[in-house]
Protein backbone atom coordinates (compact mmCIF):
# COMPACT_ATOMS: atom_id res chain seq x y z
CA UNK A 1 0.00 0.00 0.00
CA UNK A 2 1.31 3.23 -1.02
CA UNK A 3 0.21 6.88 0.27
CA UNK A 4 0.13 9.08 -2.95
CA UNK A 5 -0.13 12.60 -3.25
CA UNK A 6 -1.53 14.99 -6.15
CA UNK A 7 -1.08 18.94 -5.79
CA UNK A 8 -1.72 21.34 -8.35
CA UNK A 9 -1.49 25.25 -8.62
CA UNK A 10 -2.99 26.93 -11.60
CA UNK A 11 -0.08 29.20 -12.50
CA UNK A 12 3.55 28.66 -12.74
CA UNK A 13 3.79 32.17 -10.09
CA UNK A 14 2.21 30.01 -7.85
CA UNK A 15 4.06 28.09 -4.68
CA UNK A 16 2.84 24.43 -4.30
CA UNK A 17 5.00 24.23 -0.91
CA UNK A 18 1.78 24.98 1.21
CA UNK A 19 0.22 21.80 -0.38
CA UNK A 20 3.65 19.64 -0.83
CA UNK A 21 4.03 20.33 3.53
CA UNK A 22 0.62 18.82 4.35
CA UNK A 23 0.75 15.85 1.80
CA UNK A 24 4.54 14.76 3.25
CA UNK A 25 2.91 15.19 6.78
CA UNK A 26 -0.28 13.05 5.80
CA UNK A 27 2.28 10.45 5.10
CA UNK A 28 2.80 11.09 1.13
CA UNK A 29 6.06 9.00 0.11
CA UNK A 30 5.15 10.53 -3.72
CA UNK A 31 3.83 13.25 -4.54
CA UNK A 32 2.97 14.44 -8.21
CA UNK A 33 2.55 18.77 -8.62
CA UNK A 34 0.74 19.78 -11.87
CA UNK A 35 1.50 23.87 -12.06
CA UNK A 36 -1.40 24.27 -14.72
CA UNK A 37 -5.23 25.24 -14.20
CA UNK A 38 -8.39 23.13 -12.57
CA UNK A 39 -10.23 23.66 -16.09
CA UNK A 40 -7.61 22.21 -18.33
CA UNK A 41 -8.61 18.51 -19.53
CA UNK A 42 -5.11 16.57 -19.47
CA UNK A 43 -2.92 17.33 -16.83
CA UNK A 44 0.18 15.66 -17.13
CA UNK A 45 1.34 15.09 -13.61
CA UNK A 46 -2.18 13.82 -12.45
CA UNK A 47 -2.92 11.26 -15.91
CA UNK A 48 0.75 9.48 -14.31
CA UNK A 49 -0.51 9.73 -10.92
CA UNK A 50 -3.51 8.04 -11.84
CA UNK A 51 -2.26 4.77 -14.01
CA UNK A 52 0.51 4.68 -10.93
CA UNK A 53 -2.07 4.19 -8.49
CA UNK A 54 -2.78 0.34 -7.53
CA UNK A 55 -5.78 -1.30 -5.30
CA UNK A 56 -4.76 -0.42 -1.40
CA UNK A 57 -3.01 2.76 -2.20
CA UNK A 58 -4.57 5.81 -1.00
CA UNK A 59 -4.53 9.34 -3.11
CA UNK A 60 -4.51 12.30 -0.64
CA UNK A 61 -4.91 16.08 -1.98
CA UNK A 62 -4.81 19.32 0.33
CA UNK A 63 -8.39 20.64 -0.94
CA UNK A 64 -10.73 18.48 -3.12
CA UNK A 65 -10.83 21.54 -5.65
CA UNK A 66 -6.74 20.54 -6.58
CA UNK A 67 -7.98 17.42 -7.93
CA UNK A 68 -11.70 18.02 -9.41
CA UNK A 69 -13.19 20.85 -12.55
CA UNK A 70 -16.36 20.43 -11.33
CA UNK A 71 -18.59 18.33 -8.12
CA UNK A 72 -19.20 16.10 -11.29
CA UNK A 73 -15.79 15.88 -12.38
CA UNK A 74 -14.66 15.39 -9.05
CA UNK A 75 -17.56 12.57 -8.45
CA UNK A 76 -16.54 10.95 -11.34
CA UNK A 77 -12.73 10.96 -10.67
CA UNK A 78 -13.59 9.98 -7.14
CA UNK A 79 -15.69 7.09 -8.43
CA UNK A 80 -13.01 5.67 -10.63
CA UNK A 81 -10.47 5.50 -7.63
CA UNK A 82 -13.45 3.18 -6.13
CA UNK A 83 -13.22 0.83 -9.00
CA UNK A 84 -9.74 0.54 -9.20
CA UNK A 85 -9.23 0.39 -5.53
CA UNK A 86 -8.04 3.01 -4.12
CA UNK A 87 -8.86 4.98 -1.20
CA UNK A 88 -8.61 8.77 -0.81
CA UNK A 89 -8.18 11.77 1.69
CA UNK A 90 -8.73 15.37 1.34
CA UNK A 91 -6.77 17.27 4.15
CA UNK A 92 -8.20 20.59 4.56
CA UNK A 93 -12.40 18.66 3.92
CA UNK A 94 -11.65 15.93 6.58
CA UNK A 95 -12.55 13.45 3.77
CA UNK A 96 -10.89 9.84 4.26
CA UNK A 97 -12.42 6.72 2.39
CA UNK A 98 -10.71 4.47 4.39
CA UNK A 99 -12.98 5.14 7.66
CA UNK A 100 -16.80 4.80 7.78
CA UNK A 101 -17.50 8.29 8.23
CA UNK A 102 -15.46 9.33 5.43
CA UNK A 103 -17.21 6.77 3.38
CA UNK A 104 -20.48 8.16 4.53
CA UNK A 105 -19.11 11.69 4.02
CA UNK A 106 -18.02 10.91 0.13
CA UNK A 107 -21.60 8.98 -0.15
CA UNK A 108 -23.43 12.45 0.85
CA UNK A 109 -21.47 14.23 -1.32
CA UNK A 110 -21.78 11.59 -4.78
CA UNK A 111 -25.86 11.77 -3.73
CA UNK A 112 -25.81 15.99 -3.51
CA UNK A 113 -23.80 15.83 -6.62
CA UNK A 114 -26.21 13.35 -8.82
CA UNK A 115 -29.18 15.63 -6.90
CA UNK A 116 -27.53 18.55 -9.04
CA UNK A 117 -27.46 16.75 -12.11
CA UNK A 118 -31.19 15.74 -11.69
CA UNK A 119 -32.06 19.05 -10.81
CA UNK A 120 -30.25 20.55 -13.91
CA UNK A 121 -31.60 17.81 -16.27
CA UNK A 122 -35.48 18.87 -14.95
CA UNK A 123 -34.37 22.53 -15.77
CA UNK A 124 -33.43 21.84 -19.18
CA UNK A 125 -36.65 20.17 -20.28
CA UNK A 126 -38.82 22.55 -19.09
CA UNK A 127 -36.45 24.67 -20.58
CA UNK A 128 -37.39 23.11 -23.70
CA UNK A 129 -40.62 22.68 -23.23
CA UNK A 130 -41.34 26.42 -23.11
CA UNK A 131 -39.35 26.97 -25.80
CA UNK A 132 -41.21 24.64 -28.57
CA UNK A 133 -44.83 25.52 -26.56
CA UNK A 134 -43.96 29.11 -27.63
CA UNK A 135 -42.89 27.85 -31.42
CA UNK A 136 -39.31 27.80 -31.12
CA UNK A 137 -37.91 25.55 -33.93
CA UNK A 138 -34.82 23.37 -31.68
CA UNK A 139 -32.46 21.84 -33.05
CA UNK A 140 -30.02 22.68 -36.18
CA UNK A 141 -31.50 24.21 -39.20
CA UNK A 142 -32.06 22.09 -42.05
CA UNK A 143 -28.99 21.94 -44.20
CA UNK A 144 -31.66 21.97 -47.45
CA UNK A 145 -34.75 24.17 -48.71
CA UNK A 146 -38.08 22.40 -49.24
CA UNK A 147 -37.03 22.84 -52.82
CA UNK A 148 -33.57 21.74 -52.61
CA UNK A 149 -35.31 18.44 -50.78
CA UNK A 150 -37.76 17.99 -53.84
CA UNK A 151 -35.05 18.58 -56.24
CA UNK A 152 -32.70 16.02 -54.69
CA UNK A 153 -35.84 13.54 -54.71
CA UNK A 154 -36.23 13.94 -58.38
CA UNK A 155 -32.61 13.61 -58.42
CA UNK A 156 -32.75 10.17 -56.68
CA UNK A 157 -36.19 8.90 -58.75
CA UNK A 158 -34.06 9.25 -61.89
CA UNK A 159 -31.23 7.30 -60.87
CA UNK A 160 -28.23 9.67 -59.64
CA UNK A 161 -26.68 8.23 -56.34
CA UNK A 162 -26.84 10.43 -53.13
CA UNK A 163 -22.90 11.03 -53.42
CA UNK A 164 -23.40 13.01 -56.97
CA UNK A 165 -26.31 14.80 -55.69
CA UNK A 166 -24.48 16.01 -52.54
CA UNK A 167 -21.98 17.30 -54.33
CA UNK A 168 -24.34 19.22 -56.50
CA UNK A 169 -26.28 20.51 -53.65
CA UNK A 170 -23.11 21.49 -51.54
CA UNK A 171 -24.15 18.85 -48.93
CA UNK A 172 -23.01 15.32 -47.58
CA UNK A 173 -24.31 12.29 -49.26
CA UNK A 174 -25.95 10.95 -45.36
CA UNK A 175 -27.53 14.47 -45.66
CA UNK A 176 -28.81 13.39 -49.02
CA UNK A 177 -30.08 10.47 -47.72
CA UNK A 178 -31.99 11.79 -44.91
CA UNK A 179 -33.81 13.94 -47.16
CA UNK A 180 -34.72 11.75 -49.66
CA UNK A 181 -36.52 8.02 -49.79
CA UNK A 182 -35.49 5.88 -52.00
CA UNK A 183 -36.47 1.70 -52.00
CA UNK A 184 -32.71 1.00 -52.11
CA UNK A 185 -32.27 2.67 -49.00
CA UNK A 186 -34.28 0.36 -46.86
CA UNK A 187 -33.04 -2.89 -46.02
Amino acid sequence: MAIVGYARVSTQDQDLSLQREALQKAGCTKIYEDKISGSTVSRKALDRCLTALKPGDVLVVWRMDRLGRSTAHLIAMLDALKDKGVEFKSCMENIDTTTSSGRLMWQMLAAFAEFERNVIKERTRAGLAVAKAKGVKLGQPAKLSAEQRNHAQALRNQGKNPKEIGELLGVSERTVYRATKHPEDVQ
